[in-house]
């Protein structure tokens, strides 16, 4: 299915930079210098995009991660056993691992 090319992007580059592009797309297989142009930028936007939304994948969710860092709930009582536990796992004390947590 062929894309409708209707916007245009100008770039300025060096004749070496422009040369080895023109080689890359031509042993790629690729019909013209602008093909592979947009095909090597659309994969690496998609690339980007993907990777900076992996965990966070809406900004409700950005939201409510900041949220949670800026303002944490109190620890309830699943996570006070779990804290006893590791501390007696790690033969640390609760109190030795009360210091992470910086005071605002």
């Amino acid at each position: 299915m062929a894309t409708l090319v209707n916007d245009r992007i100008d770039v300025r580059i060096s004749k070496e930079h422009k040369a080895l592009i023109k080689y890359a797309a031509e042993i790629g297989g690729f019909k013209t210098v602008s093909e592979f142009i947009v095909t090597l930028a659309k994969n690496e936007a998609i690339r980007i995009i993907e990777k900076e939304t992996k965990i966070l994948k809406s900004m409700d969710d950005r939201v409510v991660f900041v949220e949670a860092l800026l303002n944490p709930p109190a620890p309830n009582e699943s996570l006070k056993t779990a804290l006893k536990d590791y501390s007696q796992f790690t033969n640390l004390s609760i109190d030795d691992l009360k210091g992470f947590r910086k005071k605002a």
